[in-house]
């Protein structure tokens, strides 16, 4: 191998990203072009923990999507992963915290480090339900393909071909559910952790400058598939393969001009141990969601008095409750979950002038002061950096 070594070439597939700006909505917008530059060094800052971080036979948690908001992450929830290998044997110990849901994936590989989506591993996911976890309890899992010989503790099987562990903390109440600690272990001999060689090294800055490209040629038809087929301000339920099998996703488009608001209307399910709701911007990120209030869940949103759940997207205030604040944007996506529900109602939006939003509101519809949202945003960011998300 050379010594004579430079980044510039070996950086050159990031142009591969920026040159997936002809598949966004608006391509010859500045702004739009800004953010695919913006979206490539947050995936891009990312890549460094999925090549650099750790190994499968020296696993470590390691923060998935939160810190850059790539792919839609769910604000409720803290991410993590590791490499993981189908072939060894892990133990995850620590303890389960009182977060809502507690959740283990186990994938073939891990989103953007290959050129096709991340499809499920065997039996992929377990979540603190199936593994019997209560809130606070201390406990241990062993994750392998088979049952260890004689070992009569909790054990989750993972497909040979598993490359990558991701998991979540789900949370309903941000500021006093406490998340989980855990800890994962590779339990087969393996060698200390090398040092890396040159050629591993220029080797991994590679791939890590093709990652940005990969994620945006998998993640940006989601979002303009639902565009393309039902258009703008329609939902569309689904199950998707790979991800959380107990949940159903109800994504949509938003559109509206500054003038306008959306009404988002929908039953909720008798038995509902948790749903939310949030906002994306047109390339399949999430909005600020510390800073403004892009998202919600069943802990913090109001019901109506007749049961029924009542959002409002404004880029303004509108004075009701269940605000979900667009952050600037006019357009972009929304991603709605129920999970492990007893039923998946599918909510309609309603395109109305933002003057007139109380005429298209039951008559109850209380209203929330400026103080009281002032409070409600000081709440949501004291409870969200108290959350470890790096």
């Amino acid at each position: 191998m050379s010594t004579d070594l430079h980044l510039t070439p070996l950086l050159a597939p990031l142009e591969e990203a920026i040159a997936q700006l002809g598949d966004t909505w608006r391509p010859d917008d500045p702004a739009y072009r800004a953010d695919v530059l913006r979206q490539t060094m947050t995936s891009l800052s990312y890549a460094c923990f999925a090549y650099f971080h750790a190994d499968a036979e020296h696993p470590d948690w390691a923060p998935l999507w939160n810190p850059v908001y790539t792919l839609q992450p769910n604000p409720d929830d803290i991410y993590l992963q590791s490499p993981i290998r189908g072939d060894l044997t892990y133990r995850v110990s620590g303890n389960r915290g009182t977060c809502r849901i507690l959740s283990f994936t186990t994938q073939r590989a891990l989103s953007g480090t290959v050129d096709e989506m991340p499809r499920p591993s065997g039996h992929n996911e377990v979540d603190d339900a199936d593994l019997g976890l209560a809130p606070g309890e201390d406990f241990e899992v062993i994750f392998s393909a088979r049952r260890p010989a004689g070992y009569t503790g909790r054990w989750a099987p993972i497909d040979p071909e598993a490359r990558g562990m991701i998991v979540r903390y789900r949370s309903y109440d941000w500021l006093n559910e406490v998340d989980p600690v855990l800890s994962i272990e590779c339990l087969d001999p393996v060698p200390p952790k090398p040092r890396l060689t040159p050629d591993d090294i220029v080797s991994r800055i590679g791939e890590m400058a093709r990652f940005p490209a990969r994620k945006t040629r998998l993640y940006y038809p989601m979002q303009n598939g639902v565009k393309e087929r039902v258009g703008f301000n329609v939902f569309e339920p689904v199950r998707m393969p790979g991800a959380l099998a107990k949940q159903v996703y109800w994504p949509a488009c938003f559109q509206f001009d500054p003038d306008e608001a959306l009404i988002i209307e929908t039953e909720l399910p008798p038995d509902r141990p948790y749903w939310n709701i949030q906002l994306n911007d047109p390339l399949f990120n999430a909005l600020e969601y510390v800073y403004r209030l892009s998202s919600t869940n069943g802990h913090y949103a109001r019901a109506s008095a007749d049961g029924k759940l009542r959002a409002v997207i404004a880029l303004t205030d509108p004075g009701v409750p269940n605000w979900l604040d667009p952050a600037g944007y006019t357009e972009g996506g929304i991603y709605g979950r129920w999970y492990d529900c007893s039923s998946a109602p599918t909510p309609t939006i309603t395109r109305v002038k933002l003057a007139a939003l109380r005429d298209h509101l039951p008559a109850d519809t209380p209203v929330v002061t400026p103080e009281q949202r002032a409070e409600e945003l000081r709440q949501r960011v004291r409870a969200c950096q108290r959350r470890r998300r790096w």
